[in-house]
């Protein structure tokens, strides 16, 4: 496949110019976590260059090193072949270096042209500042397709313009190298391909850019060349031509992983969950969903496709028993023919009635961070009567549980009593997914399963799920990753401001058609 060890003194042409970026020896520790060990890496001027691994492979560590939030404990910074020292984010900006961050940097109720000339004004008087960035701004939108109305307020726009704003103050910085943190999370695919365009655009008028994320179709699509590390350590660069996803899922994870969803066609049972005319409220006096009608049967998978913060979060948290404080929550719902109450209920009445929850976010509605395993992984089945010895809990049973899920699940470290920050992204997920799995839910809610999370985990959490429903469970999946959507749903439902725009079988549709949706356009122009 053509794969090189990744040198910092890679093979080169004497004649040849000198990479944008070389990393020679950077290492890295937090007290006795080594993040980065001896990491080379050189990245050619004018390409985009992917780089992937998994949770705590050290990619973020790198970044932050190369943009000057953390400090290399050892080796050398290069940026066109002349050592640099980069102390802070503002010796990176000097440097040539921007970045976008996965959660933008953005103050809200500025206007996009305040935003970017925050921390980069000329002087005292901002009318000057404002003057030049105005024509600045027109000029860049012109050369890259970075198209937006510099008078807008941040809050009003899209997540794709307000990502164009990230992008539009760096090159305002004069930055020729552009660091891209998980760009396409936030994006439908239309904005996404969009992006995609902006940086191949970039590229091809001189820019350096590196494309950190854990979508392996984006780097075969987008990337010149890219660079696998794993444990701390760079174990390979290679030509994105010259390699597959499958050899790069291999070297990340240090063997063979099934990117695919292996599953049979779903035998879809009887009706388990259904809702009519599902409407909510907000305290503010906003209607975030507006006439919900759903069906999920037993045995099946049915997917919400959607960009976040079109109602997908309102709708997990009302069918999970903890809608908004203040909300008001109209229309029915029944769970196995009997009624399901959408006002009044709490999460401890959906238990008991056979709902299961695996939220959007594992460490603010998941877990309680700095409790044991063993205590997380009993949330919400407290009171069973297995876990009680008299009046008080039996920790012994509910430790024991611990350890067999934990193994069932393939939790690690498999230690019970460390604490929940304690174990990465991937593996807090699997003890949010074991309690919740485990029980054996009629219904269970599914936000955003792989959220964060690496490739070996994914495909772990995505073969229970395909288990689960295989057993018969009834199951509603909402997740942003559209990949992920197409992969698992026997069918989609597209949620768009509130509302189903309509719903596909995987089968008889297209990402682009789903992407449409996504963005508000009707079925029929969709189709």
């Amino acid at each position: 496949m053509g794969l090189t060890a990744a040198t910092g003194d890679a093979a080169r042409p004497a004649t040849a110019a000198p990479p944008a970026i070389e990393l020679r020896g950077i290492s890295k520790a937090f007290g006795p976590v080594q993040a980065n060990r001896d990491i080379a890496l050189a990245v050619r001027r004018g390409t985009i260059h992917g780089i992937v691994g998994e949770n705590g492979a050290g990619k973020s560590t790198l970044m932050s090193i190369l943009y000057g939030f953390y400090r290399p404990d050892a080796g050398q910074i290069l940026i066109d072949g002349r050592e640099v020292a980069i102390r802070d984010s503002q010796a990176a900006i000097r440097a040539g270096i921007g970045m976008v961050f996965q959660h933008f940097k953005l103050v809200p109720n500025f206007t996009v042209l305040e935003n970017v000339i925050l921390g980069a004004e000329d002087g005292a008087l901002l009318a000057p500042s404002l003057g030049r960035a105005r024509r600045e701004l027109r000029q860049l939108a012109a050369d890259y397709q970075l198209e937006v109305d510099p008078d807008a307020v941040v809050e009003d726009l899209s997540v794709g313009h307000q990502q164009r704003v990230e992008i539009l103050k760096a090159l305002y910085r004069r930055a020729d190298i552009l660091i891209l943190d998980e760009p396409t999370g936030v994006l439908t695919p239309p904005e996404a391909d969009h992006l995609f365009r902006i940086l191949r655009g970039l590229r091809d008028q001189g820019a350096t850019v590196i494309l950190i994320t854990h979508k392996l179709r984006e780097i075969m699509q987008i990337t010149d060349a890219v660079s696998v590390m794993r444990r701390g350590e760079m174990v390979a660069t290679v030509p994105t031509a010259d390699t597959t996803p499958e050899a790069l899922a291999e070297l990340m994870v240090g063997r063979k992983v099934l990117l695919r969803v292996d599953k049979a066609p779903a035998a879809p049972g009887a009706p388990v969950m259904e809702l009519a005319g599902l409407r909510m409220v907000d305290a503010d006096g906003v209607e975030r969903l507006r006439g919900i009608d759903l069906t999920v049967r037993a045995g099946e998978i049915l997917g919400i496709a959607g960009v976040s913060g079109n109602g997908q979060s309102q709708l997990l948290q009302i069918l999970g028993g903890y809608p908004e404080p203040g909300a008001q929550v109209t229309g029915r719902a029944t769970l196995k023919g009997a009624a399901l109450p959408l006002a009044g209920a709490d999460a401890r009445q959906r238990r008991r009635v056979g709902i299961g929850n695996i939220p959007e976010d594992r460490q603010a509605e998941g877990l309680v961070m700095d409790f044991a395993a063993w205590e997380n992984m009993v949330f919400g089945h407290h009171r069973d009567p297995e876990y009680q010895a008299g009046a008080m809990m039996d920790n012994d049973a509910i430790r024991q549980r611990t350890a067999r899920l934990m193994q069932r699940f393939d939790v690690r470290p498999p230690l019970s009593d460390l604490a929940a920050r304690n174990f990465s992204g991937g593996n807090q997920q699997k003890i949010v997914c074991a309690r919740e799995i485990e029980e054996g839910p009629a219904l269970l809610l599914v936000g955003q399963p792989t959220r964060g999370v690496d490739i070996g985990a994914i495909e772990f959490i995505h073969r229970r799920l395909v288990e689960m429903r295989d057993a018969g469970a009834a199951i509603l999946l909402v997740s942003v990753e559209l990949d992920e959507i197409l992969a698992l749903s026997d069918r989609i439902a597209v949620m768009f401001d509130g509302r189903i725009m309509g719903e596909r079988l995987p089968g008889a549709t297209t990402a682009g058609e789903l992407g449409l949706m996504m963005a508000g356009v009707g079925e029929g122009r969709a189709r």
